[in-house]
């Protein structure tokens, strides 16, 4: 059965911090944190609509190897970076986990000083 994924929007920006933005030369929405990308909304090459996110690499792999509809990230790094097919079958429990992963990563390359500006908590890993 093919997931809905209206929610996906207001997730992303309910993430702490989270921006969105549209960049025009690529025809996707950005999710941003602090500057730095966490997640890309748009098509791939074959039309299909595509939600990328970043992940812990054995992660990426153990989603890619469950799901047929994710992918190593479309003009990303393939590592790191993960495209979900959003006509597919993914449950909307492992997207918003993916989201999740994918925005506390990119927070996590901030500085400390970063961190505490846009969350506004004490930070102390």
């Amino acid at each position: 059965m093919k997931q809905t994924y209206e929610w996906l929007d207001a997730y992303c920006l309910g993430r702490p911090a989270a921006e969105k933005d549209y960049k025009e030369e690529w025809g996707v929405d950005r999710y941003q944190v602090g500057g730095k990308m966490f997640g890309m909304l748009g098509h791939d090459n074959e039309g299909r609509h595509i939600l990328t996110l970043k992940c812990e690499p054995a992660f990426g792999q153990h989603l890619r190897a469950t799901y047929p509809e994710i992918r190593p990230g479309y003009y990303m790094n393939k590592e790191h970076w993960n495209s979900v097919d959003l006509d597919g079958q993914v449950p909307s429990e492992v997207l918003r986990q993916m989201i999740d992963m994918s925005h506390e990563l990119i927070v996590s390359s901030l500085s400390k000083k970063k961190q505490r500006e846009l969350l506004g908590e004490e930070v102390t890993s």
